[in-house]
């Protein structure tokens, strides 16, 4: 969902300090990756096999504490600073009760609750939850927000959503799709809505996994031309195919999935009289899924409006938005195992 202008991209350094240092190494078979420490700003950060690594973090988890009932405390003696400027029921909920079920204590903080923004500088603050908790999950407006974070910090990062990203929302529809699907390579993601922080995170990682990307959006509400930019780079390094049009339809075109957003995001209401009206045409209905492949399926990171997918889309078998709210639980819970301990999947490695 975006909140503000698309007026920037992530400066956060990658590789090369001591807080993203990537360790890798091989273990018969295979590959254990320590992201230990890491910041998770964007997935434009993180190679195609830390990606993997990711999802197969969280498939770990999902199997091992959800289908096989174990208890498993990797973060028992951690805390989880989350700071909230905007209202949230998937991101709160899948890191509040992911991190506590993990043996955790997360600390819910909103803009009402700490004085961030008013009597204390953000550059206080985190340096403050940097010597009290071990990690902080932000949800921001302004994704510099978060680079600022970053750099002040000694703590892991997380962008829990922010103007330019939402990367824990696409790492639980990339779960999603490889549960349905049983592999990631060479499906095809149309996209039909706003050019929007959820896309951007499709954008700069689709690529990596070997999925190409038709995208539709309305004339003067692309995606940001820096992040096309990028997204152009990385089909061209992986081999993939990217499409952006104005006709849903041919966007639509032999899709494995169809998915959208919210046209009108927080902080977007006063437009939402324009938007209504330059999104015409864009809902996603039985007649968009005709012109898909014959496996389609539909996802929605929620929460899901009308006007955006009708309800004979929203509610059919072909529909996963449930499947998919589910596995942000699950994504997060594998991003702060993975950036906070030392734990390695044991579940057999996954093939994308």
């Amino acid at each position: 969902m975006l909140l503000n202008g698309r007026n920037f991209i992530s400066t956060a350094k990658l590789a090369g300090t001591s807080k993203q240092l990537l360790r890798q190494f091989w273990c018969g078979t295979s590959a254990q990756m320590n992201l230990k420490g890491r910041d998770l700003l964007t997935l434009q950060n993180y190679t195609a096999d830390e990606l993997k690594y990711l999802l197969w973090m969280a498939s770990d988890l999902k199997q091992r504490i959800k289908h096989k009932g174990e208890y498993l405390p990797l973060m028992q003696g951690k805390s989880l600073a989350m700071i909230f400027e905007k209202k949230s029921t998937r991101t709160r909920l899948s890191a509040e009760t992911g991190f506590a079920l993990l043996g955790g204590h997360p600390s819910f903080l909103t803009t009402q609750d700490i004085h961030l923004g008013t009597n204390e500088s953000l550059t206080d603050t985190t340096r403050v939850l940097s010597s009290m908790t071990n990690a902080i999950l932000a949800r921001v407006y302004d994704h510099n927000d978060l680079d600022l974070m970053a750099k002040e910090a000694t703590i892991p990062i997380i962008n829990g959503l922010s103007d330019l990203y939402h990367p824990l929302q696409i790492l639980a529809d990339y779960l999603t799709l490889q549960e349905h699907f049983g592999g990631l390579k060479g499906l095809t993601v149309a996209w039909i809505g706003d050019g929007n922080n959820v896309l951007q995170s499709f954008m700069t990682s689709a690529a990596k996994l070997g999925m190409h990307l038709r995208i539709a959006t309305p004339r003067g509400f692309e995606p940001d031309p820096r992040i096309t930019k990028i997204t152009e780079q990385n089909s061209k390094e992986y081999g993939t195919k990217l499409l952006l049009t104005t006709d849903p339809l041919e966007a639509a075109e032999s899709a494995n999935v169809l998915v959208t957003d919210t046209w009108i995001s927080m902080g977007q209401e006063e437009e939402k009289e324009e938007r209504l009206k330059a999104f015409q045409g864009y809902q996603i209905t039985m007649q968009t899924a005709k012109s898909a492949a014959s496996n389609w399926i539909f996802l929605h990171c929620l929460p899901r409006k009308p006007e955006e997918v009708d309800d004979e889309v929203f509610y059919s078998p072909r529909s996963l938005v449930f499947q998919e709210a589910e596995n942000r639980k699950w994504t997060i819970m594998a991003v702060m195992v993975s950036l906070l301990t030392d734990y390695s999947p044991q579940l057999r490695k996954l093939t994308f």
